[in-house]
C-alpha cells in the first residue's frame, strides 16, 4: 500500500470526527488579538530609524546635487561662487512654481511649528534638538547651493527639479520626525490615562 493511499484511508475512516471538531470558544478572538499585536509591532518605527531615514534622504540629495554639478553644462564641475544681491527662487521662474514653492514653504513652516510645540512640551531632548538644528543647517546650505544653480540656469529643468526635490525631502524629513514624536506623546497620554484609571 502506498503512503498516499494509507493517509487517504485514515482520513476517510475518520471524516466524521474531523468534521465535528470545532475550535475552542474564543479561538477566533484570541487569533485576531495575536494578529493585531503583530501588526502593531510591524508599524512601530523607532525615533532612531526616523533619523536614519532623514540622514539617508539628505545624503541622496547631496550626492545628486554633486552629480549634477559635475555634469553641469558649463563644464567646470563646480558651481561658481558669485555674490548675488538678489535671491532667486522658484517663484521667479513661473507662477505655477510660485504656488508649488508657497505650498512647500508653508507646510515646512507648519512642521517646524509643531516641532517647537513638542519641544516646549518637553518631548525633545537637547541632543535631538541639536541633531535637528544640524539637519536644518544642512538643508539651508543645500538650498543656497540650489539657488546659485538656479541663478546661473533659471530655465534648466534639472535645477528646477532639484529645487522641488529639496522641498519634498525637507518636508518629508520634518513630517516623519514630528509624526513619530506626536505618536510618542499620544502613547504617554494613553499610558498616564490608564494609570489614573487604576
Amino acid at each position: 500500500m502506498e503512503e498516499k493511499d494509507y493517509i487517504d484511508d485514515i482520513i476517510l475512516k475518520n471524516i466524521e470526527k474531523l468534521n465535528d471538531n470545532e475550535p475552542m470558544e474564543g479561538h477566533f478572538a484570541r487569533f485576531e488579538a495575536k494578529l493585531n499585536a503583530q501588526n502593531r509591532k510591524k508599524k512601530r518605527i523607532s525615533f532612531n530609524a526616523a533619523w536614519k531615514v532623514a540622514a539617508a534622504v539628505i545624503f541622496v540629495l547631496l550626492a545628486g546635487n554633486q552629480v549634477y554639478i559635475y555634469f553641469s553644462p558649463n563644464g567646470q564641475g563646480i558651481i561658481s561662487q558669485k555674490n548675488t544681491t538678489s535671491t532667486i527662487s522658484l517663484a521667479s521662474v513661473s507662477n505655477e512654481y510660485r504656488e508649488v514653492e508657497f505650498y512647500y514653504t508653508s507646510s515646512i513652516n507648519t512642521g517646524l511649528e509643531q516641532w517647537n510645540k513638542l519641544n516646549e512640551a518637553g518631548l525633545i531632548t537637547e541632543d535631538e534638538q541639536a541633531m535637528m538644528n544640524e539637519e536644518l543647517t544642512e538643508f539651508d546650505k543645500l538650498y543656497k547651493s540650489l539657488q546659485e544653480d538656479l541663478q546661473a540656469n533659471p530655465n534648466d529643468d534639472r535645477v528646477i527639479n532639484a529645487m522641488l526635490e529639496y522641498y519634498r525631502a525637507k518636508l518629508s524629513v520634518i513630517n516623519i520626525i514630528v509624526d513619530k514624536l506626536e505618536e510618542v506623546q499620544q502613547r504617554k497620554e494613553i499610558d498616564s490615562a490608564d494609570l489614573t484609571d487604576i
